[in-house]
């Protein structure tokens, strides 16, 4: 009969053997799963792209949120390089999928324009009208944002200071929406958008219903978002706070003292918008977060953060 002393040590040899066996298993399926996922993910890009060229745009549509949908629930097993490269490919199918339909779209007939009558003498001058934020136009000093299109965005906000801005359903269904160069405002949008830009805005807040596909922030300082999506990716963002539902894992880079907290944001009509965007409100990622400028794997990063339950905002009426 063996010592109880080595019994314990040849037990604890035994134990450690079974796991490495069991490590070295788990890393096969993974190296499965990720050669697997690169052949789907590059035939179904192909699709897409062939699809984009000549094919119609509602099935390329269709096909490439599938492929947004394949990488979303292929994150887990994933390297973070591969991870980045498929959210980049999604980017710009999606940046491509924006410019056709703008190209698609008819364009204005021309139409001459009443001249401007002078007042008459003696008559009281009729009242300004009250003016208007501007709609989304591209900066000529700016090139556009990752996996934003070429074109002038199909729909948004930019320039406005101090406003309360607001975009319906039947304006956002599946739209592309780009946010950029606002200052002090405060933007609603309830309703279905397929994607979301907000790019070069400060001290702003952002109510965004459920979005198909990806949010990019790019820019952007003390920022208050609430945004529901598939991807988050931000981009040379400071001082701001995300409150969000993501399916997948949010990605930051090059970017500072931003925070993290559930998605809160409710209003009339938002079961409906969720149903129609595709996303699950079952599986959350929030506080799921890649930063690619921190490679240390024993330590988190100190660029982003949880923002603590006490801080968390609830009501946004």
């Amino acid at each position: 009969v063996l010592p109880e002393r080595l019994q314990r040590r040849e037990a604890e040899r035994q134990q450690g053997v079974e796991r490495q066996r069991q490590k070295k298993e788990a890393q096969v399926v993974k190296e499965e799963q990720s050669e697997f996922f690169v052949a789907t993910f590059a035939q179904e890009r192909e699709a897409v792209e062939a699809l984009l060229a000549a094919g119609p745009l509602e099935e390329a549509a269709a096909r490439l949120q599938g492929l947004q949908k394949l990488l979303t629930e292929s994150v887990r097993f994933l390297a973070p390089y591969e991870v980045r490269q498929g959210q980049e490919a999604v980017a710009r199918l999606q940046g491509s999928l924006a410019a056709r339909r703008q190209q698609l779209q008819p364009k204005k007939k021309f139409a001459f324009r009443a001249l401007k009558k002078e007042a008459a003498p003696g008559s009281e001058p009729r009242p300004a009208e009250p003016a208007q934020p501007a709609v989304a136009t591209p900066d000529p000093g700016h090139g556009p944002a990752e996996g934003e299109p070429g074109g002038p965005p199909l729909c948004g906000f930019s320039g406005a200071e101090g406003g309360e801005l607001e975009l319906g359903p039947a304006e956002l269904l599946q739209r592309d929406v780009v946010l950029s160069e606002l200052r002090g405002c405060r933007v609603r949008l309830r309703g279905n958008a397929n994607t979301l830009r907000v790019r070069d805005c400060q001290h702003c807040t952002v109510l965004c219903g459920p979005v198909s596909t990806s949010v990019l922030v790019d820019g952007c300082s003390s920022c208050l978002l609430v945004v529901a999506c598939q991807q988050l990716r931000t981009h040379r963002t400071r001082d701001s706070r995300f409150y969000v539902q993501v399916t997948s894992r949010a990605v930051i880079e090059d970017c500072t003292k931003v925070s993290f907290a559930p998605y809160t944001w409710n209003y009339p009509g938002i079961e409906r918008d969720f149903e129609s965007s595709g996303l699950d409100r079952n599986r959350n990622n929030w506080n799921l977060v890649d930063d690619f400028d921190w490679l240390a794997a024993d330590k988190p990063s100190p660029n982003w953060s949880v923002i603590p339950e006490q801080e968390r905002i609830s009501c946004w009426d």
